[in-house]
């Protein structure tokens, strides 16, 4: 199985110089973070005015390549390294506000940086300042970063962005599919003002097997064309590129043989089979002893009729990997063990209670504060995966377990979309229908990305249905094809069904339940803030309107307003008569 394999160089000078205010680095690390993280590669520059700008640089640097690969698995690159930048930044702008530079920005812990993170087929590009990245194809010579250099005149100019500047700081990101074969150039301004694409081929034609040695000529070259500052460049040429789609979970998989079909009594694995739970087309879950610990656990097994599926299989393995990286009291945990296994199956925490399904057979009518309470919890889980860009995308009442002292779970992880993970393959966005229609968001049916409030949309769904025991658009959803169709719509108010409701609920639900993504709430912490404490957009909204509320009964009444009004015609006619 192919990997990704980079070749890099890296060579750095003071020059004329008395200190290197360049700093530069690399980090290449082993499976599994490899495939998880990628592969870094940082330059940052100093700037002359600064006595302790190399401090900046280097703790820059140094830091981003520590810190990146400390974040979660799950978030993207991007965000990932948006957070590390950030952080740096604030901490060298502190720096600044407590030292004697404090009123003077071009005397503090400022540098320039520049960074590229080769992770899957794809290449992430962050830039702050004016150190420089370059491509080099075989036929061109491409830049990549934008200076952020401000010109007052041809001889006077200055830094217009950089780290520590300020408490914030704005950065640049590029994102493109690698090839196998191109060689990037990073370089501090003293070095890449004295050389051209010419002269970067004919060092890496005269090193091709070690770029050090065709960084350390680039180095010398301009130094020798009259380069009077720090010198510093770095080669990263791409060897070759992973499999698409190549992950460890695959591998995982490979190593485990399928179970048979469980029943009582029987011993597997290292467990104590006691009863079944549930079954269904995707999975047997089964009620089993740990027979180490004692220790009662839920054991799922993947579906008899799904074994050929190599993706299902795949999709049953995450879930486990889901849950090892989720720690909330909302969310389902694994069942921890440090013994190797022989069969393909996962083993979670057992809940003893029921779903919000059999929850809401039992309770047709529930109080709205009852409701709130419940789905609070279901929020604060949901607010966990979010936090690690994770997507559930199968929320559903069957999803949701209330164990017998009324905390309540999200279970089954089966379809969570993990950006991180996703990244860098053909299926980096969360777009597949892979939950139950009937909570499933609009923009799924029409191909488009899934975000958070899709998953925000199905807690509403769920919501209304608690306490109106109905759907808010029926089977509507289900039937989307178009965007014609999405705007054809029709909510159900939730006090046409329960009218002792109050009459701001169907204001907040009508928004967590727009067919437009983008004009629902902007996170489900706002929606659980407005279904407890509702603001006066909601306590001074309007009555819907009968057409929107209903508008078959609409068009009745419209219609026998003016059939009696033809009656009244007539007879007004007839007696004129």
């Amino acid at each position: 199985m192919r990997a990704l394999r980079l070749s890099i160089g890296q060579h750095s000078e003071a020059g004329r110089k008395r200190i290197n205010q360049d700093f530069h680095g690399a980090m290449l690390p082993n499976a599994p973070r490899l495939g998880t993280k990628g592969i870094a590669v940082a330059l940052a520059d100093g700037i002359g005015s600064s006595a302790v700008s190399h401090v900046a640089s280097a703790a820059a640097v140094r830091t981003f390549l520590d810190d990146y690969y400390c974040t979660a698995e799950s978030w993207t690159v991007r965000r990932a390294a948006q957070c590390v930048l950030a952080a740096i930044n604030s901490w060298l702008h502190a720096q600044t506000q407590r030292s004697d530079a404090r009123f003077d920005r071009d005397r503090g812990y400022v540098c320039t940086f520049s960074a590229l993170i080769f992770k899957g087929r794809e290449v992430h590009l962050f830039h702050i300042g004016d150190s420089r990245i370059y491509r080099l194809h075989s036929q061109a010579w491409e830049q990549l970063t934008e200076d952020h250099r401000i010109r007052v005149s041809s001889v006077e100019s200055y830094l217009g962005r950089a780290l520590g500047v300020g408490p914030t700081v704005e950065i640049d990101y590029r994102c493109w599919r690698a090839e196998v074969g191109e060689v990037y150039l990073l370089a501090s301004d003293g070095a890449y003002e004295h050389l051209d694409g010419a002269t970067v081929r004919q060092a890496l034609d005269a090193h091709p097997d070690d770029l050090d040695a065709a960084s350390g000529v680039l180095v010398a070259t301009a130094l020798a064309r009259g380069s009077n500052d720090n010198v510093t460049v770095q080669l990263v040429r791409v060897d070759d590129l992973p499999d698409i789609d190549a992950r460890d979970i695959h591998r995982q998989r490979g190593h485990l043989t399928l179970p048979p079909l469980l029943q009582p009594r029987m011993h597997f694995d290292g467990y104590h089979i006691v009863r079944e739970l549930h079954a269904s087309s995707r999975s047997h879950v089964y009620l089993a002893v740990d027979q180490h610990n004692g220790r009662h656990v839920a054991l799922k097994t993947p579906s008899i009729d799904l074994r050929d599926d190599p993706d299902y299989l795949d999709g049953f393995l995450m879930e486990e990997w889901v849950a090892r990286r989720i720690d909330n009291a909302h969310v389902l945990k694994p069942h921890a063990i440090d013994r190797p296994r022989q069969y393909l199956h996962v083993a979670m925490e057992y809940v003893d209670g029921h779903t919000l399904r059999q929850w809401m057979i039992d309770h047709p009518t529930p109080d709205l504060d009852t409701v709130r309470q419940i789905i609070e919890q279901v929020a604060k889980g949901l607010q966990a995966f979010h936090r690690r860009e994770m997507l559930h995308r199968d929320l559903r009442p069957e999803n949701v377990m209330i164990d017998r002292t009324g905390t309540v779970k999200i279970i089954d992880f089966a379809a969570v979309h993990v950006a991180g993970l996703a990244e860098g393959t053909s299926s980096r966005h969360a777009q597949a229908l892979v939950g139950s229609l009937q909570y499933t968001a609009p923009e799924y049916f029409l191909g488009h990305r899934g975000c958070t409030a899709s998953d925000l949309f199905s807690l509403a769904v769920i919501t209304y249905q608690m306490l109106t025991g109905h759907l808010p658009y029926g089977l509507q959803v289900t039937r989307l094809r178009t965007e014609s169709d999405l705007r054809r719509l029709r909510y159900v108010a939730a006090r046409e069904r329960r009218p002792e409701l109050p009459p701001w609920i169907d204001a907040v639900l009508r928004r967590a339940l727009h067919p437009c993504a983008r004009k629902r709430q902007e996170a489900v912490s706002e929606f659980i803030q407005d279904l407890r404490t509702p603001g006066g957009q909601y306590e001074n909204h309007r009555r819907t309107a009968l057409l929107e509320r209903n508008p078959v009964v609409f068009w009745q009444s419209v219609t026998a307003l003016l059939a009696l009004c033809v009656m009244l015609l007539l007879g007004l006619r007839l007696t004129g008569h």
